[in-house]
C-alpha cells in the first residue's frame, strides 16, 4: 500500500511518498492545485511544454490548461512525456514563452498524489494511506470563509468578541478597522453560575429556545456556546446544547469541551473559531477522504488524528509541526539533540528550539484571536521567499506583506512584486533552471530597477540586493533570539538545522549572526515537513486546569496521572508564583520533583531564583500520550568532505548557499553538514535600516520579558508598561510602545535623572518623581546606563511600569480627591536600585514601608521591580553587543532622518492655528501652533493655572502628548523617536501643564489626574487645532477599587472620533493609553466583585456623515465593603465633532443601592457596601461632517 504525506503551505504543497516496496518519491506542486509550464513550441492544438516535473506518458490526459491569468482553458487529450508534447481538445493561440497553468480542479494534496502514484484523472488511485497537514483552517479564518454560526453567551457579554481586550492594534492610526466577528448572530443567555457552582441566576430555557428557533428559521444550524465560568461549571452549557439540538441545530461547539480553562474571552474565541471552521474544514477533508477513506490529519501539536476526530482549531499549525518533527528525527540520526530549526518557505519562516523533541505551547494568535489549542512551540516571522521588498519612510523593509503563490514573486511571471526569492535569484544564489516552476528573471530585474529608482538610485542595484538580504536575515535571527536567548538558552550551544525551500540558502548568514558553528541540512530539506508528517504517530493530549497551591496539588497528582491511558508520555505542569499571570512550563516525570524543577526553570529564564516564601501555584496539567514508536538512533555514517568547497548545492526542492569560511561534508543517509571554525556572533557591518530593526527587537524582547515575569495585574494583563532605548544624550531612539503617555516622558526622565544622579557602569536608577520626568507615582521608572568594553557610554535602557499599589490615601494609589503629591503615594526621588552591580533594594524597601502613606503590597512592588530590572539588564546586554565605532553616528542618523520627515510635514501646515478645550471643571487648555524658521512652535500660553486638585500634568507628559500627535499627524510608518520633535519647540508657562515642584511632597501639587486625564484632553486640543479628526472619548475612565491589602485598577475603552472618509471605532482605547482589560473570569476569581455587564453603549457616538464610535457600559457588583475611586473627563464637556458632525455623548456613572440609582461625579472616591453596583458608561466619539 502506498503511504503519502502532503503538507500544504502558503505557496507550495510538499508531497512525500513510500510505494508498496518502500521506495521513496517526492514532488512539489503549487498550493493552488496547479502545475506551471512554459510553451516551448507548437501551434494550433499541439504544443511542446517545458518546466514540468518528470511525468509518465498520459498522466496529463484530462487536465485543464490555460494561460496564467486568462480564461482560455483547454483540455489535454494526449500527453507524450518523452517530448513534453500535449494535444488539446481545441486550438489555442499560444506562443513560445507563454506561461501556462495545469490543473485537475482538485486540492493540491490530491494532485500531488496523482503525480506520485502516476494516476491520470480518469484512473483509479491505488490503495493508499494518506496523511495531511494543511493551512486550510488558517486560510478560512484569515479570508473569512467559514460557516454561518450563532453564539450563545451569558447575558451582558454579547459584545465581548467585538470589544475584545479593548486595545487598538495600530497605536498611531486615526482610522481603526472594527474587529472581525466570525459569528453572525448572538443570543445573550439569561443565566449565571459562580466559579464554585452557586446558581446566581437560573437558566431561562424559554429565552434560549426562542432565539434558537429564530436562528434556525434564518438558516443557521451551527452554534458556539460559551457561558461565564462554563469551563468549571458546565451545567448550563450542556442544557443549552440539549435545547439547541431539540430545535434542529446540527453542529454544536461547547466552550468547556473546546478549551476547559479560565478566561472567558480566549475560550469564547476558541469556541467560535472551531464552530466557524467546521464547514470548510469538513468539506476539504471529505474531498480528500474519497481518495483515502482512513486518511489522518496532523494536529498543530504534531500528533495524528483521524478526519473524524480532528477539531479545526487543532490543525492551524499542522504544517510547521511536521517540520519540527522531521527536524528532530533528522538530527537524531547524527546523535545531535540540541538544535534550532530554520524553516523558510514561500510565505514565512518558522523557527523552533528543540532538545531531542519539539516543545509545546498551548495558545496561538490567529486572525486577531487568541485560540486555546496545543501546538508545537514555533516562532513565525513574516520573512519567507515571497516577502515583499519595499521602501517606507523610515527606509528599506522586507515584509510583513507576502506575494503568496498568486501572483507570487516577480520571477513567477504573474506581475508580482520584488521579493526575497527575486533577490536570491538576481544574486545568483540558486539556479533557475533547477527550480520547481519556470522563472522569469527579466521580470525580477524590472521590479528591482523600480525599487532602486524609488531609493534615489543610491548605491548600485547589487548593493541594494545585499541590503534587502541582510534585512531578511535579521528578521530570522530576531525570531531565533526570542526562542533561545529570550528563554535563557545560548544559540551557540545548538546546531542550526535548515530546511524548507529557502532555509539552507540563508543558514550561513543566520548562523554567523548568532555564533553558531554547525549547520545541518537533511537530504529532504525542501520537503522536510512532509517527511516529518510521514514519521508522526497518533497521540492524545489530556488537559486539566488545577489552579491550586502546588503543595496541596501534589497529593492529587498521582491519582490524576494513574487515570490516563498507557503509552509514551510527556508530562507538562504549568507553574507560577501565586499572583502571577503567566506560568512557566515544567516537564516532569515524578510529581515530588516539581518544586525543584520549577526553581531551575525560573532561574534559567530570569537569572535569579524565585523569591523565598512565595507560594507556587499549579495552574494546569498537559499530558501528551502517544503510541510507542521505534525511534531512529545515531548510527555510524560516512562523512565525506567536499573539496574544493562548493558555493552552491541545489536540487529541485532546496538550495544550500555556502559562505566563505564554511566547510561542507556530505553524509550518506542524512544530507550535508556545514561547519565553521570561527566563533562568530559578531554583528555584520551596521547600517541605519538594520540598526533600527535591531533596536526595535531589543525593546520588544524587553517588553515580553517584563510582561512574563511581573506580578501586578496592571503589568502582566493590562500591559501598562513601556520599554525604551535611548542614545547617550538621553534621546528616545526606539520603544516598545504599549502606553503612549510613557514614551516621550522617558526621554525627559533620563535627561533629568542624569543631571541629578551620576550613573556609572553597573548602576540602575529608580524614580517615580514627577519633577524628574515622572508621570504619576504608580508609574515607576528604571534607568540603566550601557557602557562598552572601553567603559564608554553608548546609550540608556529604560522601562516604566504601573504598580497596582504604591501607597497614598486610597487603595490603588490614584486618589480622586488628592490635593498634594504626598497623598498619592510613596515619592521616589532618583536613587540607586543597583550601584556598581550591588543591590540597594533594602533602601527602597525602607522607603516604601516608612513613608507617610506607605505601600499596601510591598511583596508585589519588589517582585515587579525585579521583573523591571531583569528586562533592563536583558536590554543592556543586547545593546552592548552592538557597540562599535559607528554606533553613535548611526543613532544620530536615525534621529536626523525622523526630523527631516517632520520638517517636510511642518512645511505643509498653516502659518498659525490655535484651539482650546475645557476640562469638566472649567479649567482651560489652550494652544497656538505657528511656524518659524523651519520650526513648529507650540505655545500653551493661556492654559489655566496650577490645578488645586490633581489635574496637573508635567512637562514630560506634554512632550509625550506632542510626540504622539506629531507621529499621528504624519500617518506614515515611522518609528516613534525624539527625532520627530527636533524641529518642535514647546513654550509652556507655569500652569496645570507645568506646575512647580519644591521637593517637599507635602507642598507639591498632586498629579495623578494630570497623567491619565489631562494628557488625553491635551491630545484632544492638539488634534482639534490640527483638524486631524473629531474628538475621541478623551478620557481613560480610571476605575479603582480596593480594601485592606489589595487594590484593583483598570481603564475603560470608549468611542473613537470619526474623520474624513471613516467612522469612529466602537469600544476602543484611544490616544494616550492602550491597556488591555482584565478578563471577566479572572476579575471574579481574584477580587470580591461580580462583573454584570460589559457591552457597547449603542448610540453614544456623535452623528455625522461619518459617525463617531460608541462607548461601553461596564457594570460591577461588589460582594463586600470596599473603597471605589473614579478619575474621568468628558462628563460635562462633550467630545467635539468637526465640520458639522455632532458631539459624542458624555460619559456618566451611577451607583445602584437597594434599587435606588444615584448619579456619581466624574472624579471622586466613595465607599460601597455588599450588593452595591456601579455602572460606568463611557463617552462616545465625535462625528465628522453634517449628517446626510
Amino acid at each position: 500500500m502506498w503511504r503519502i504525506a502532503a503538507d500544504t503551505g502558503g505557496t507550495f504543497t510538499d508531497c512525500h511518498a513510500l510505494d508498496p516496496q518502500g521506495q521513496e518519491s517526492r514532488c512539489k506542486v503549487l498550493s493552488t492545485g496547479h502545475l506551471r509550464a512554459v510553451v516551448a513550441g507548437g501551434t494550433d492544438a499541439v504544443f511542446q511544454l517545458s518546466g514540468l516535473p518528470p511525468l509518465p506518458a498520459g498522466l496529463l490526459n484530462g487536465f485543464q490548461v490555460n494561460t496564467v491569468g486568462m480564461s482560455d482553458a483547454r483540455t489535454i487529450t494526449a500527453h507524450d512525456s518523452a517530448t513534453g508534447q500535449i494535444t488539446l481538445d481545441a486550438t489555442a493561440a499560444w506562443h513560445p514563452g507563454t506561461l501556462l497553468e495545469l490543473t485537475t480542479g482538485e486540492e493540491a494534496p490530491v494532485l500531488g498524489a496523482r503525480i506520485l502514484t502516476r494516476t491520470p484523472p480518469d484512473g483509479d488511485f491505488p490503495p493508499m494511506k494518506l496523511r495531511i497537514a494543511t493551512t486550510r483552517a488558517t486560510n478560512a479564518l484569515l479570508e473569512h470563509k467559514g460557516g454561518r454560526i450563532a453564539l450563545f453567551i451569558t447575558q451582558g457579554f454579547g459584545d465581548l468578541l467585538q470589544i475584545g481586550d479593548q486595545r487598538r492594534s495600530d497605536l498611531f492610526a486615526l482610522k481603526h478597522e472594527p474587529r472581525v466577528l466570525f459569528h453572525e448572530v448572538v443570543c445573550e443567555v439569561p443565566e449565571r453560575i459562580s466559579l464554585t457552582g452557586e446558581v446566581i441566576e437560573p437558566l431561562d430555557e424559554a429565552s434560549v429556545r426562542s432565539a434558537a428557533c429564530e436562528f434556525i428559521t434564518s438558516g443557521i444550524t451551527t452554534a458556539a456556546i460559551s457561558l461565564l465560568h462554563g469551563h468549571a461549571q458546565p451545567q448550563h452549557e450542556l442544557r443549552v446544547a440539549a435545547i439547541l439540538r431539540e430545535c434542529g441545530f446540527t453542529h454544536l461547539t461547547l466552550s468547556h469541551q473546546t478549551a476547559a480553562f479560565a478566561k472567558l474571552l480566549p475560550r469564547t474565541q476558541s469556541t467560535v473559531a472551531d464552530a466557524y471552521l467546521h464547514a470548510p474544514v469538513q468539506s476539504f477533508l471529505n474531498g480528500i477522504r474519497k481518495v483515502s477513506p482512513d486518511m489522518q490529519v496532523m494536529t498543530s501539536a504534531g500528533g495524528l488524528k483521524t478526519a473524524d476526530d480532528i477539531r479545526p482549531k487543532d490543525m492551524l499549525l499542522s504544517g510547521p509541526a511536521g517540520g519540527a518533527i522531521g527536524a528532530a528525527n533528522a538530527a537524531r540520526l547524527l546523535g545531535i539533540s540540541k538544535i534550532i530549526t530554520l524553516d523558510m518557505g514561500g510565505t514565512s519562516t518558522d523557527v523552533a528550539r528543540i532538545d531531542s523533541r519539539p516543545g509545546y505551547r498551548f495558545s496561538q494568535n490567529v486572525a486577531g484571536m487568541q485560540l486555546l489549542a496545543p501546538c508545537v512551540a514555533i516562532e513565525t516571522v513574516a520573512a519567507g521567499g515571497g516577502s515583499i521588498c519595499h521602501l517606507t519612510h523610515h527606509g528599506l523593509a522586507v515584509g510583513p506583506q507576502s506575494a503568496g503563490s498568486n501572483p507570487g514573486p516577480a520571477c513567477y511571471g504573474k506581475g508580482g512584486p520584488l521579493t526575497i526569492t527575486d533577490v536570491n535569484l538576481l544574486l545568483g544564489r540558486f539556479d533557475p533552471a533547477r527550480a520547481p516552476i519556470p522563472l522569469d528573471m527579466d521580470a525580477a530585474r524590472r521590479r528591482l530597477s523600480e525599487l532602486h529608482a524609488q531609493t534615489g538610485s543610491a548605491g548600485t542595484e547589487t548593493e541594494l540586493l545585499h541590503s534587502l538580504l541582510r534585512l531578511a536575515v535579521e528578521h530570522m535571527t530576531d525570531a531565533i533570539r526570542r526562542i533561545s536567548i529570550g528563554e535563557g538558552y545560548d544559540p551557540a550551544e545548538h546546531a542550526l538545522l535548515a530546511f524548507g525551500g529557502a532555509g539552507p540558502q540563508h543558514a550561513c548568514a543566520v548562523a554567523e549572526a548568532l555564533g553558531m558553528q554547525t549547520i545541518l541540512v537533511p537530504e529532504h530539506a525542501g520537503i522536510l515537513s512532509a517527511v516529518g508528517l510521514q514519521e508522526a504517530v497518533p497521540e492524545q493530549i489530556f488537559e486539566k486546569e488545577i489552579r491550586q497551591p502546588l503543595e496541596s496539588a501534589l497529593a492529587i497528582l498521582p491519582a490524576v496521572l494513574a487515570a490516563l491511558p498507557p503509552g509514551e508520555r510527556t508530562q507538562i505542569a504549568e507553574l507560577r508564583l501565586k499572583g502571577q499571570d503567566t506560568p512557566l512550563q515544567v516537564e516532569f516525570v515524578d510529581p515530588p520533583n516539581l518544586p525543584q524543577l520549577y526553581a531551575r526553570v525560573y532561574e534559567r529564564l530570569f537569572g535569579y531564583p524565585p523569591p523565598a516564601g512565595r507560594a507556587i501555584e499549579l495552574v494546569s496539567l498537559r499530558i501528551i500520550v502517544r503510541e510507542p514508536q521505534a525511534t531512529a538512533s545515531a548510527t555510524a555514517l560516512n562523512f565525506e568532505t567536499l573539496n574544493p568547497t562548493p558555493t552552491l548545492l541545489q536540487d529541485a526542492f532546496s538550495t544550500i548557499v555556502i559562505a566563505p569560511g564554511w566547510t561542507v561534508e556530505k553524509v550518506a543517509g542524512f544530507g550535508h553538514v556545514l561547519r565553521s571554525a570561527r566563533v562568530s556572533g559578531i554583528a555584520p557591518t551596521l547600517e541605519r535600516d538594520l540598526l533600527r530593526h535591531r533596536f526595535h527587537s531589543i525593546v520588544s524582547d524587553m517588553g515580553a520579558l517584563l510582561c512574563r515575569t511581573s506580578i501586578s495585574t496592571n503589568i502582566r494583563e493590562r500591559l501598562d508598561f513601556s520599554c525604551a532605548l535611548l542614545d547617550p544624550h538621553g534621546h528616545l531612539l526606539s520603544s516598545a510602545p504599549h502606553i503612549p503617555v510613557h514614551l516621550g516622558a522617558l526621554g525627559v526622565c533620563v535627561r533629568e535623572v542624569t543631571k541629578a544622579v551620576p550613573m556609572l557602569p553597573g548602576d540602575t536608577i529608580i524614580t517615580n518623581h514627577p519633577a524628574y520626568g515622572g508621570s504619576h507615582l504608580p508609574d515607576v521608572t528604571l534607568i540603566t546606563p550601557v557602557h562598552d568594553a572601553r567603559q564608554r557610554l553608548i546609550g540608556y535602557i529604560a522601562n516604566r511600569a504601573h504598580h497596582a499599589e504604591i501607597g497614598g490615601i486610597t487603595p490603588g494609589s490614584m486618589p480622586a480627591n488628592a490635593t498634594r503629591l504626598i497623598e498619592e503615594g510613596v515619592v521616589i526621588a532618583p536613587q540607586h536600585l543597583i550601584r556598581g552591580g550591588v543591590s540597594c533594594f533594602d533602601d527602597i524597601i525602607t522607603l516604601l514601608t516608612t513613608a507617610a502613606y506607605p505601600t499596601r503590597n510591598l511583596a508585589d512592588n519588589i517582585a515587579d521591580l525585579h521583573a523591571q530590572l531583569a528586562a533592563n539588564l536583558h536590554g543592556a546586554e543586547r545593546l552592548r553587543a552592538l557597540a562599535d565605532d559607528s554606533l553613535q553616528g548611526l543613532m544620530q542618523g536615525i534621529l536626523n532622518h525622523s526630523a527631516a520627515v517632520m520638517r517636510t510635514q511642518i512645511a505643509r501646515l498653516p502659518d498659525s492655528i490655535s484651539a482650546q478645550e475645557s476640562l469638566d471643571d472649567g479649567s482651560v487648555i489652550a494652544v497656538t501652533i505657528r511656524k518659524s524658521s523651519g520650526k513648529l512652535i507650540l505655545d500653551f500660553t493661556g492654559t489655566s493655572a496650577v490645578h488645586p486638585r490633581n489635574l496637573n500634568a508635567t512637562t514630560a507628559i506634554i512632550r509625550s502628548a506632542v510626540l504622539y500627535v506629531m507621529r499621528l499627524m504624519l500617518q506614515e510608518d515611522l518609528p516613534l523617536n525624539e527625532g520627530l520633535t527636533q524641529p518642535v519647540e514647546i513654550i509652556c508657562p507655569e500652569s496645570l501643564l507645568n506646575p512647580t515642584f519644591t521637593g517637599d511632597a507635602a507642598r507639591d501639587p498632586a498629579v495623578v489626574g494630570g497623567n491619565v486625564e489631562v494628557s488625553q484632553r491635551l491630545v484632544d486640543t492638539l488634534i482639534k487645532a490640527l483638524g486631524l479628526q473629531a474628538c475621541s472619548q478623551g478620557t481613560m475612565n480610571n476605575f479603582l477599587f480596593g480594601g485592606a491589602g489589595f487594590g484593583y485598577y483598570e481603564t475603560i475603552a470608549g468611542g473613537a472620533g470619526a474623520g474624513q472618509g471613516y467612522h469612529g471605532a466602537h469600544a476602543l482605547h484611544t490616544h494616550m493609553t492602550n491597556t488591555a482589560i482584565t478578563d471577566p473570569e479572572i476579575i471574579e476569581q481574584r477580587y470580591p466583585v461580580r462583573l454584570r455587564q460589559f457591552a457597547i453603549r449603542r448610540g453614544s457616538g456623535g452623528a455625522g456623515e461619518w459617525h463617531g464610535g460608541d462607548g461601553v457600559i461596564r457594570e460591577f457588583e461588589f460582594l463586600q465593603p470596599l473603597t471605589v475611586s473614579l478619575l474621568t473627563q468628558h462628563r460635562l464637556e462633550a467630545p467635539f465633532g468637526l465640520h458639522g458632525g455632532s458631539a459624542g455623548k458624555c460619559g456618566r456613572q451611577t451607583l445602584m443601592r437597594n434599587g435606588v440609582s444615584t448619579p456619581l461625579e466624574g472624579c471622586m472616591s466613595f465607599d460601597v457596601e455588599a450588593g452595591d453596583r456601579v455602572i460606568m458608561e463611557t463617552p462616545g466619539g465625535g462625528g465628522w461632517g453634517s449628517p446626510l
